[in-house]
């Protein structure tokens, strides 16, 4: 397996983050852990300075696989799905203004709660054309770097828009890229799919990251999924990348991280 765990690189909202903040004191501690990458949450890459994101980085010997969106969402609230036009526009160019960064680190943009929420006044079928046009427009940005785009099915209780893998698998051909795929996450497959294990292998091809986090969102060990299960199943596609933990700190989060670890590894 080849370990990540997420890291903000600024202070977030969002509770399933295990570190947030300045990087350079986390990544050393990521690394001395045994963690082969960090995936990165970042709201917005003008905040970054990326030389010096780089440089800890190697003098630490990780990668970045991913390049999480989801701030921009949750702390402006930017969306594909606004029924604002400017505002769709500007979360479609936050998206693509990960593009160059995403290329410097070789990452995949995940595209999580970016997507939106079915606000007031606005049909699912229009909200989902909204999702779709973006989805292309920024992809189409994405290819001539080489960048790819990972759509994470969120539960129900997050958005209506997308929560299985089978719609994520249907949202995948009504975009029709080919540098757009699936982020898994266990935590919102606990919620919505009826067999884990079945999901996984029906997206076979199509899962470009995939997140660990247990049935509490605390982190994998904490709860009762089967992840020797799960993991069996998801190398058995040809999965060959990372699986980052994005869980709660809790009971905080060097000891998250650290469990975390030494649970998976066991496997």
């Amino acid at each position: 397996m080849k370990l990540s765990i997420v890291l903000s690189t600024q202070m977030t909202q969002f509770q399933a983050v295990v570190f947030k903040g300045d990087f350079r004191d986390s990544i050393a501690k990521i690394a001395s852990w045994g963690y082969d990458g960090v995936e990165l949450a970042i709201r917005d890459p003008k905040a970054v300075d990326a030389d010096e994101l780089e440089r800890c980085l190697s003098a630490h010997g990780l990668t970045v696989p991913a390049i999480g969106t989801g701030q921009a969402w949750g702390e402006e609230g930017l969306s594909f799905t606004d029924p604002d036009g400017a505002v769709r526009d500007a979360a479609i160019d936050r998206a693509k203004s990960h593009i160059p960064l995403a290329a410097r680190m070789g990452a995949t943009i995940i595209i999580g709660l970016l997507r939106g929420v079915l606000k007031e006044g606005v049909e699912a079928a229009q909200a989902m054309d909204w999702l779709v046009d973006a989805l292309w427009q920024c992809c189409a940005a994405a290819k001539g770097h080489g960048v790819r785009l990972a759509l994470e099915p969120l539960n129900r209780y997050e958005t209506p828009l997308v929560n299985t893998a089978a719609e994520g698998l249907d949202l995948l051909e009504a975009v029709g890229a080919g540098n757009l795929g699936l982020l898994l996450d266990t935590f919102h497959m606990n919620i919505e799919e009826p067999v884990i294990e079945e999901s996984i292998r029906a997206c076979r091809g199509r899962i470009f990251h995939f997140h660990l986090a247990d049935s509490n969102r605390w982190y994998p060990g904490a709860g009762h999924l089967d992840f020797a299960s799960i993991l069996r199943t998801l190398y058995g596609t040809g999965y060959e990348g990372f699986v980052s933990g994005e869980f709660m700190p809790l009971p905080d989060a060097d000891t998250a991280a650290q469990r975390a670890i030494g649970w998976l590894r066991n496997l």
